[in-house]
């Protein structure tokens, strides 16, 4: 009889080569992902390989789960990766890729772009300190917005809240963040 883990302990055991606990979590969460990703891509072929792209990253170890409360509940924590690797591919897909890439190289390249502003201006400040200290429905809109680069839109499909709600949420975190930091 064997003993049924829980699906942090798959994903540890497989970031550190358990060959049938990545199996098992792949048989847990595949369809699950493949099922929500094709929600935001109706191209089968590409959601299959971001799947699959998902999956390698955590065989490899290039992803890794903590249940430290930074990383989430697993189900939450693929589907930031693949979402981020869905939204990758399709960035850099066809002609609106190729066009939105020319463009980017003929932007001001001597002005600073909003990242490096923000973070010459906490370059002494406490940046973890002050994310850890904003609400969660803040802190899940900066998340969704800035660090997995999804647009207000996306953000809310994601989020399951209105489009106005996320620009809100983001001004209100922005100028916490701002507050904290100066």
């Amino acid at each position: 009889m064997s003993e049924t883990r829980s699906d942090g302990e798959l994903l540890r055991a497989a970031a550190d080569g358990d060959r049938r606990a990545f199996e098992e979590l792949y048989r847990r969460f595949a369809p699950w992902l493949t099922a929500r990703l094709r929600g935001r891509c109706a191209d089968a072929g590409v959601v299959d390989d971001v799947v699959q792209e998902t999956f390698l990253a955590i065989w490899r170890g290039k992803a890794r789960y903590r249940e430290d409360g930074v990383t989430g509940d697993p189900a939450g924590w693929l589907w930031r990766i693949g979402s981020r690797r869905l939204i990758d591919v399709l960035r850099g897909d066809g002609a609106r890729g190729r066009l939105r890439q020319a463009l980017a190289r003929l932007r001001h390249r001597d002005e600073a772009s909003a990242e490096e502003r923000v973070l010459a201006g906490v370059e002494h400040g406490d940046l973890a300190g002050a994310l850890v200290r904003l609400s969660p429905e803040l802190r899940a809109v900066l998340q969704a917005t800035v660090i997995d680069g999804l647009t207000t839109r996306e953000a809310a499909v994601v989020l399951g809240i209105p489009p106005g709600t996320v620009k809100t949420r983001a001004m209100r975190a922005r100028k916490q963040l701002r507050e904290a930091l100066a």
